[in-house]
């Protein structure tokens, strides 16, 4: 049996705690033992006898091996290093870090100790995003050449104002790294990792203090080129876009699955049920990449094995938005991702 605690029970909280449940429906001995946060209870969520305690308290809990961290962004490496110096594995929502250095910090603090830190990255435990970075990988597609992903959400001012933090530049509430981080994991681990980046950052459509409009130009290390798009200020929002151009054809993504499959020597791949989208409704994700990167995770641990996402790959996405909001603020672009 493996024992989980849930660092803040709030709205990406209780999906990983409805993600537990699912898994421990299917028969993973898997037991979330205790939470912290205010509001919400375990119980709602089909733990009955999991323990509210304060996070403290959670974090030092010798019954828990796995500490699912989802505190507010900026408490990310802070609650995750905290967890490590327990002696706990660590599953930290998106970002790991609001820096490159502290997202550094908190891989070689794990790697020192033995420990397992999976940041959250569900989109890559997706069935066609595996299918299509095998295909680009193994050159089936052609030489990549363009990679362009559109984030064209909405969030109300209601929204900002329910969490401090969610309006604050420092605390990661801007929509690059709080609604974008997503798509631009994703477009970088397809394309096989980004080495410089160039951007913009506005605040158009609220009164906040973090950037509600980013833009990005992106350097792979395999020498393609990438464009990044987010925004919260698009109404009514609609479904993020990914586009990948290579010599031989183009495939057009959205959260719907392809709307566009343009490769005429390669078989357009099988689609099943895609997880909602987020363009107006944070809580619309639904828990499937959480329990296929939950059901990941377990098997690391059980195997002694690195799970699929690890430090290394929380490291370098965290570089590559950080990298952004640096040459956005600098106006030069930022290299040596």
């Amino acid at each position: 049996m493996i024992r989980i605690g849930i660092l803040g029970l709030g709205g990406i909280g209780a999906t990983h705690a409805q993600a537990l449940a699912a898994l421990a429906d299917s028969g993973t001995e898997v037991s979330l033992e205790a939470f912290s946060g205010s509001g919400q209870s375990a119980a709602e969520f089909g733990w009955p006898d999991a323990r509210r305690l304060a996070a403290g308290e959670l974090i030092a809990d010798q019954s828990i091996d796995v500490l699912a961290v989802c505190s507010p962004s900026a408490l990310h490496a802070e609650h995750t290093s905290a967890a490590l110096r327990a002696g706990k594995h660590v599953v930290v929502e998106k970002p790991m870090a609001l820096t490159t250095a502290d997202a550094e910090r908190v891989r070689d603090q794990a790697a020192a100790a033995g420990l397992i830190v999976s940041p959250v990255a569900q989109r890559r435990f997706e069935p066609l995003n595996l299918e299509l970075k095998a295909a680009i990988a193994s050159g089936r597609l052609g030489r990549v050449v363009l990679g362009e992903t559109f984030v064209h959400w909405h969030r109300s001012d209601e929204y900002y104002a329910e969490a401090d933090w969610r309006a604050d530049a420092d605390g990661g509430g801007g929509s690059l790294m709080n609604q974008g981080l997503h798509n631009a994991d994703l477009l970088c681990w397809l394309f096989g990792g980004a080495v410089a980046v160039a951007g913009h950052t506005a605040t158009l459509g609220h009164d906040i203090a973090a950037e509600d409009t980013a833009v990005a130009a992106i350097r792979f290390a395999n020498g393609a080129l990438g464009v990044i798009a987010t925004t919260t200020a698009t109404r009514v929002g609609e479904p993020s876009e990914l586009s990948i151009w290579t010599t031989t054809g183009s495939v057009h993504l959205t959260q719907s699955g392809i709307s566009r499959w343009d490769f005429p020597t390669a078989p357009r791949p099988t689609e099943i049920e895609v997880p909602p989208s987020g363009a107006s409704d944070p809580r619309a994700i639904g828990i499937a990449g959480h329990v296929a990167q939950w059901a990941d995770v377990l098997r690391a641990l059980i195997a002694g094995t690195e799970p699929m996402i690890t430090a290394d790959d929380g490291v370098a996405t965290v570089a590559v938005l950080d990298g952004i909001y640096r040459s956005a603020a600098g106006h030069r672009p930022a290299q040596g991702m």
